[in-house]
């Protein structure tokens, strides 16, 4: 692709052509969103990660950002590349959120949650005027639902939160047998930055996520669910072949 990497910055060299899809879209970012004195939403995930990666090099040669992290590890890499970063207490909003996605459809809504920061990215992406998708060409989908939809719940009495979602799944028409799974990795349960668990629900398909995405968080025990839609005012596509499209949605929250 001829991408310059800037020489000294940990772990920047793309090692799979889905990578190289990574970092054009993040290196795409930069270049068409960001300007001095933007104070911008720095998402989690490989994809985002990128971002961050492709972002460091031209903080250095100083542009003047100042980034809010969506996790722990998006701020430990921000740290160690050097981008200043701030928080939603020290700031009133954000110029715009840059952030990936599990899977996207051509609308704009997203599945996200794979990283189980979902409750952070959706916290920073509400504080923003505008949330920018960056993925690779394998994330969008005509349907949402192949990755796993994940809902962050409380640890306590999650047995009668699953049970509430499944009950929830029937109504919404699908099947009465959904595997719903605590996400596990490494052999130990996966704590969320805010101390709670991931239920990983296979749903297959979801013909409509604008239908069912309000109705998790009447769930009590339900922290968060990763369906994001309505949020993204755009997504950048990178390809293994070194270029990126922008594509804008139609009815995004602006």
């Amino acid at each position: 692709m001829g991408t310059h990497i800037e020489p000294g910055y940990a772990r920047l060299e793309p090692q799979s052509k889905q990578d190289e899809a990574k970092l054009v879209s993040g290196i795409k970012a930069v270049d068409h969103y960001l300007a001095p004195g933007m104070k911008v939403g720095l998402g989690s995930g490989t994809t985002s990660h990128w971002f961050v990666r492709a972002l460091a090099p031209r903080v250095k040669d100083g542009l003047d950002i100042v980034g809010v992290p969506t996790s722990n590890a998006t701020r430990e890499l921000a740290i160690e590349l050097g981008v200043p970063l701030t928080d939603l207490g020290q700031i009133d909003r954000l110029d715009v959120t840059i952030d990936g996605a599990d899977e996207i459809d051509h609308q704009g809504s997203m599945i996200k949650g794979g990283g189980a920061c979902l409750l952070w990215e959706k916290i920073v992406a509400a504080a923003s005027r505008k949330m920018v998708a960056v993925v690779d060409d394998k994330k969008v989908f005509d349907t949402l639902g192949r990755f796993p939809l994940p809902i962050e719940v409380i640890q306590f009495g999650w047995q009668s939160t699953e049970r509430l979602l499944r009950e929830l799944f029937v109504s919404a028409g699908f099947d009465a047998g959904v595997r719903i799974e605590r996400r596990v990795k490494n052999g130990a349960l996966v704590v969320t930055d805010s101390g709670n668990w991931i239920l990983d629900c296979h749903l297959e398909a979801i013909s409509d996520p604008l239908a069912l995405a309000p109705r998790f968080n009447a769930i009590p025990g339900v922290v968060e669910h990763g369906l994001f839609t309505g949020i993204a005012s755009e997504m950048i596509v990178g390809h293994a072949d070194g270029t990126a499209d922008i594509v804008v949605f139609d009815g995004a929250r602006k």
